[in-house]
């Protein structure tokens, strides 16, 4: 195993909306109406206050007001989403560290990654087969708060090559003696991306480990 070193499609359109101003411009209509209804109708000797007057429009403006603000946050939203969809499809054929304690053997090579949540002094690695046998351990030493990256060039404890196929790993990390957190990451190649603006989701990457959500994406190798 080599020491850690620090690493760091589809298309989608934008979503618009009309309900809002349309909402909008129906609530003024609706109050103009009743407004020149009660101006029409009022008491010659007892008229509307001009005060109920401007509190009246002062409401009608902030819900119309209110509506516009909502269909441009809409369209801001829609469009953020559709720059993430792109950015990710750059990302084809790349691999990505995201929350995972997968590792896939290929070829005799396998790597993933861990974060720190400060510096450790040591950090064991311990791989594991599908049936739950330990078949490799690694100590490391002297690393840094953040993501690490790691290699397993498939050599098991007993000195013998371990089949390709899927296992799992776990980090223990201390420093001084004191226990130091860390996550696994897995390590997985992008295949696609998929979500967007236009099908009202969250951008995904489809990868050789499965769907990986964009905002879990730890590190770009």
């Amino acid at each position: 195993m080599t020491s850690p070193v620090s690493g760091t499609s589809s298309t989608s359109g934008s979503a618009t909306s009309t309900t809002g101003a349309a909402s909008a411009a129906s609530i003024q209509t609706n109050f103009m109406n009743l407004l020149v209804a009660q101006l029409k109708n009022q008491d010659p000797l007892n008229p509307m206050d001009n005060s109920q007057m401007t509190a009246q429009l002062a409401q009608i403006n902030t819900v119309q007001g209110i509506e516009q603000l909502n269909t441009t946050l809409q369209s801001l939203l829609g469009s953020y989403s559709d720059s993430t969809a792109m950015a990710a499809s750059s990302l084809v054929g790349h691999g990505v560290l995201s929350s995972g304690n997968s590792l896939a053997l290929a070829s005799g090579v396998a790597g993933g990654g861990f974060n720190l949540a400060s510096d450790a002094d040591t950090v064991t690695i311990t791989v594991t087969s599908a049936s739950g046998q330990v078949v490799h351990q690694a100590s490391l030493s002297d690393l840094k708060a953040g993501v690490q990256t790691f290699e397993w060039d498939g050599t098991t404890d007993a000195g013998t090559k371990a089949a390709d196929g899927n296992y799992t790993f776990s980090v223990k990390a201390t420093n001084a003696g004191q226990s130091v957190t860390s996550t696994p990451l897995k390590l997985s190649v992008v295949d696609g991306v998929s979500g967007g603006a236009s099908t009202g989701t969250g951008t995904t990457l489809n990868t050789s480990s499965g769907s990986v959500s964009w905002s879990d994406v730890q590190q770009v190798l």
